[in-house]
């Protein structure tokens, strides 16, 4: 735990997925919340999406960090601006391009959650 789900636009010029998954979980590891190998993260690239109703050049990235119940808000709300921090410098900005990032945090039920490691 955690699961770090990453949605971004394509319209971001060469922006380096792996590179930005890379830079959250290093986010999440240095919030000495979660072990190295507990931190799971993917990434959608969005191909049909909207931001507002101008034609002004806009794009976002969203991160979900879904984690076991239970953490206090102000736990929660330090990890999600620890990984917006991280994230913003992993895209380059053209000029006039208006680009918004998020962060969310989600619990997963903890009585429901089940987990198996295996190792070959």
């Amino acid at each position: 735990m955690p699961h770090l789900t990453l949605e971004y636009t394509d319209n971001l010029p060469a922006f380096d997925c792996a590179a930005a998954l890379r830079t959250i979980n290093q986010a999440a590891l240095d919030s000495g919340l979660f072990g190295e190998n507990d931190i799971k993260s993917r990434a959608f690239c969005l191909n049909q999406w909207r931001v507002g109703v101008a034609e002004t050049p806009r794009a976002f990235l969203h991160v979900r960090i879904a984690l076991l119940s239970g953490r206090p808000p102000e736990v929660r709300q330090a990890l999600a601006e620890q990984v917006l921090a991280a994230l913003i410098p992993t895209v380059n900005r053209p000029p006039g391009m208006e680009i918004q990032f998020s962060v969310e945090t989600a619990d997963l039920d903890r009585a429901s959650y089940a987990k198996a490691t295996v190792h070959a």
